[in-house]
């Protein structure tokens, strides 16, 4: 999604209107948990100044992405409303503004941007509807237990002396002499 700084002044008076399906597979480079991601599609508005642009955007898409808990593919949607403000002026250009992106050339590339978007959306964890139903199945060295399995096991074991002890239990069993 390029857009020439000229082509935009066109649009100065009334602004320019965006509505774009836009395929954003980078983003899977950028981050490894990204398993799949859908066409993402951009709507939005953009009101064109003499020395910036200002975008209204409203990203909708869905990624895929892996269960915390059982490694499966959850879909998680990606619903995303943000204002992008882009300027090409000279004073703006040293401006540590995290809001504004300073324009070196003379087209404005908005998928790096969708690109951050969609980062900053992706939650730490995603679990699955059904993820605390899954049985996990142990391996050749390990298994997997429950809290609730582990207390249960605990009290159904029988309750064995500690051996450190066991000579003091011996010292009651004697008859007084």
């Amino acid at each position: 999604m390029k857009m020439a700084i000229q082509q935009l002044q066109k649009h100065r008076k009334d602004g320019m209107p965006i509505d774009e399906t836009v395929q954003l597979d980078s983003v899977k480079k950028r981050n490894s948990d990204i398993r799949e991601i859908s066409p993402m599609h951009v709507t939005g508005h953009c009101t064109i100044g003499s020395q910036q642009i200002t975008c209204n955007i409203h990203l909708e898409g869905m990624l895929i992405l892996p269960c915390a808990r059982t490694w499966e593919d959850v879909e998680f949607p990606i619903n995303v409303d943000s204002v992008e403000i882009f300027s090409w002026s000279e004073k703006d250009k040293g401006s540590k503004d995290d809001n504004v992106h300073f324009v070196e050339a003379e087209t404005i590339d908005l998928k790096p941007v969708l690109e951050e978007l969609i980062l900053l959306e992706i939650p730490i964890q995603v679990f699955k509807d059904d993820a605390d139903e899954a049985v996990i199945k142990g391996g050749e060295n390990w298994s997997y237990s429950t809290d609730e399995q582990v207390e249960a096991e605990k009290e159904e074991a029988p309750k064995k002396p500690d051996p450190r002890l066991a000579d003091l239990a011996k010292y009651f069993d004697q008859s007084d002499e």
